[in-house]
């Protein structure tokens, strides 16, 4: 079958890995990208899929927090300069202060809730689209309402983290606040990580081995597996990462000195797991004009 070069660029984007070398595993796998992505990772040549980390969509996250109790609130617009207009920005306040004060968990609930002025948060999502003339979108919610330490924390307008500790303080929750926000766990400790995914780096890990060291005792190949999981699990979890405030620890070193445990956590990232379209209008008007 023909390999096209948007295939290739996927590939590219979503797993780091060279040109041709994405060729060759789309062309090895009959074009399926996912038995593509896992060719590539068996060969060496690729760690993981990073299609999770693009931001394809535009919009804000915003927070509101008073004690224990916090939400996040993802909306959406069509374009970054709306996003940053100081009426949008505006709206995404003041939505999740109503989010906050109504006690609202979820998207339909916040719509509902009422502001100052007297409309819903509905209304006032209806008329900054009149406003700004793009749609806008309430996409999702996160909250939190806990006698443990709670942290809120927004980077730049498009990460947003709430995470609950049991123990420790406003400090120490902060900074973890801020490390997930950077590193991105998928988990909080080893015991959460799914067995399927392990059944799977063990078996990627194994492909990767050479011939020589698959060859060796099968106690040995198994200390040398066990090792590289455990690596890859440390990687995926929170507790097994190097703390991002102080890399002479891990994460879960500096929670238990504070005689902490972390409960669970939320992170929001604008856009993610939308695909924005995007239009290529040279290639439109050749195409049209019978030139492409």
């Amino acid at each position: 079958m023909t390999i096209t070069a948007n295939q290739v660029k996927e590939l590219r984007e979503r797993t780091g890995a060279g040109m041709m070398e994405c060729k060759k595993a789309l062309t090895e796998n009959s074009g399926d990208m996912d038995a593509a992505i896992e060719w590539l990772r068996k060969q060496g040549l690729a760690k993981a899929d990073k299609k999770a980390d693009r931001v394809t969509a535009e919009g804000r996250i915003a927070l509101a927090q008073e004690g224990g109790k916090a939400v996040l609130v993802e909306i959406n617009s069509e374009t970054d300069f709306v996003a940053k207009d100081e009426n949008f920005v505006g709206f995404c306040e003041t939505a999740a202060k109503a989010a906050l004060a109504a006690g609202a968990t979820d998207v339909e609930s916040l719509k509902a809730a009422k502001l100052a002025s007297g409309e819903t948060v509905e209304e006032a999502r209806s008329a900054l689209i009149q406003k700004v003339g793009e749609n806008v979108q309430i996409r999702r919610m996160a909250s939190i309402d806990s006698a443990n330490t709670v942290a809120a924390y927004v980077h730049g307008g498009r990460i947003g983290v709430l995470v609950e500790v049991k123990g420790g303080d406003a400090d120490l929750a902060r900074g973890l606040a801020m490390h997930i926000a950077a590193m991105n766990p998928p988990y909080v400790r080893a015991s959460d990580v799914p067995a399927d995914f392990v059944a799977k780096e063990k078996e990627i890990e194994l492909a990767k081995m050479s011939d020589k060291d698959k060859a060796k005792p099968a106690d040995i190949l198994d200390k040398i597996i066990s090792g590289k999981i455990a690596k890859i699990v440390n990687e995926v979890t929170l507790y097994g990462q190097p703390y991002v405030l102080d890399t002479n620890q891990t994460v879960e070193a500096a929670v238990k000195a504070a005689g902490a445990d972390v409960v669970g956590f939320t992170r929001l990232v604008v856009g993610e797991g939308i695909e924005k379209v995007v239009e290529n209008y040279a290639a439109e008007v050749m195409k049209q004009a019978g030139l492409a």
